[in-house]
């Protein structure tokens, strides 16, 4: 048995489950009826019983005035219990016995069973109250004549018919005004829930609607119940998270097809000018060399970027060979005859991946070149906390009034000069820097042309 009942227990739990309301609404509807019945119920008790007790006390008063009536016609005053005769006394004698010292005096024609019963209530004596059940409920009361229990006792019997037939009345009633009462709770509590739900609703709506389109509406801005602003609090909180992770992922697309625009432009180039013309066969594999290293370095800023945009460590610690990268990144991009490169003092070793390090003086060496008019030069230098890298470009140089943007993504000087870009170059190399412990800025001060300075840790 123990074993049934406790595979029997899950079963039950599922189907109550089952049976839950799924909305809130219905379950505050369902909690509020719960309530109005255990409540009604308590009540509609309480009431009949009070009601039973009433009716009872009703009927005990009228058995007693009878008893009181039926007194006056009984003489004790000499040595024997007399009955007076009056001129009504048919209806004093019905249902009435009177007993005198315990012996019966006088009882209502066709008495029958209810006589016993009546006998045993007088010889208990006093003034008492029972109910019995003899052809329907009876109740019978004794009320002594006087003082002395052995002059005279009077004993009278009333129906109880027409009162319990008042109480099924007052139950029915009561039953069918709770049952009233609960069909009105039920149905007030889910008009009134479902009405103060509507807001939330709408806000809901709302929230779904401007997170798909990075909307800058937000709640905070419309009055609410203090419980509602607290949600509205909560739901511009989340909007500003997603705008964010929106803005993120922007920013994570362009800078990937900002990054990986030269490598992918080598492998074209390459393949077109491979299929131009019939190649030898070392032609053929200087041309693959080629494209393995720009798929390879495709493959590095995609890591890179993505390690960036998820908050890891961008790569394995190392250090990187200034010159040689320098170089490297001179015969990547392409760059034009008129760039220099130089290195002050003995080799330098700067302190991030060689990776990283392409990836943080890329953009600055591309937008020199972009727009130097007749020279470019790239000179290397150890610091007293690092390595320095300047970049340097005789073109018009950064307008002063927009130094103070060059470093947010998106935004250019003049996006109608004539060159290509997304304006993410600067701000990604200033944070793949910062990522690493160093820093890119620009110098204001130089003239004419532009000026980046980049600080790196020493290797």
């Amino acid at each position: 048995m123990s074993g049934t009942r406790h595979r029997l227990q899950p079963a039950v739990t599922a189907f109550l489950h089952r049976l839950a309301p799924r909305t809130l609404r219905g379950r505050l509807s369902l909690v509020a009826l719960t309530t109005a019945a255990l409540l009604m119920l308590v009540l509609t008790v309480a009431f009949n019983a009070m009601a039973q007790h009433r009716l009872q006390h009703q009927a005990d008063d009228e058995l007693r005035t009878r008893a009181a009536a039926v007194a006056t016609t009984i003489d004790t005053t000499g040595t024997s219990v007399r009955v007076l005769e009056t001129s009504n006394d048919a209806l004093l004698d019905t249902n009435v016995w009177i007993y005198a010292g315990g012996r019966l005096l006088e009882e209502p024609p066709n008495a029958g069973r209810l006589t016993r019963v009546a006998d045993a209530l007088a010889g208990r004596g006093g003034r008492r109250c029972v109910t019995a059940d003899v052809d329907g409920p009876l109740r019978l009361c004794s009320q002594p004549v006087s003082a002395d229990k052995s002059k005279a006792l009077v004993v009278t019997a009333l129906d109880l018919s027409p009162y319990r037939s008042s109480a099924d009345t007052l139950l029915l009633g009561s039953l069918a005004l709770g049952v009233m009462m609960l069909a009105c709770t039920y149905a007030l509590t889910r008009l009134a829930v479902g009405r103060a739900l509507r807001p939330v609703r709408t806000m809901t709506d709302q929230a779904t609607q401007w997170s798909a389109v990075a909307s800058e509406e937000r709640f905070g801005h419309t009055r609410h119940p203090a419980e509602l602003a607290r949600l509205g609090t909560s739901l511009d909180a989340i909007l500003d998270r997603i705008r964010t992770l929106l803005s993120h992922e922007r920013q994570l697309t362009g800078e990937l097809s900002h990054e990986l625009r030269t490598p992918l432009s080598r492998i074209i180039a390459e393949l077109d000018w491979w299929r131009t013309r019939p190649r030898t066969a070392d032609q053929t594999h200087a041309t693959h060399k080629v494209i393995a290293e720009a798929a390879q370095s495709m493959r590095t800023i995609c890591d890179t970027l993505l390690d960036d945009a998820r908050g890891g460590t961008l790569t394995a610690p190392g250090t990187a060979e200034v010159l040689p990268k320098l170089r490297r990144l001179t015969e990547v991009l392409d760059t034009p005859s008129h760039l220099t490169v130089a290195v002050d003092g003995p080799p330098l070793e700067a302190g991030v991946p060689p990776t990283l390090l392409e990836r943080i003086v890329s953009p600055l060496l591309a937008n020199a070149c972009r727009y130097a008019r007749s020279k470019v030069a790239v000179r290397a230098y150890r610091a007293p906390d690092g390595v320095r890298i300047d970049v340097i470009d005789d073109g018009p140089g950064v307008p002063p009034l927009f130094a103070g943007q060059l470093f947010e993504p998106g935004r250019r000087a003049d996006p109608g000069d004539g060159h290509s870009g997304a304006g993410l170059g600067l701000p990604l190399a200033r944070r793949l820097a910062r990522s690493a412990g160093g820093e890119v800025t620009y110098d204001p001060g130089h003239t004419p042309g532009a000026r980046f300075v980049v600080s790196l840790p020493a290797g």
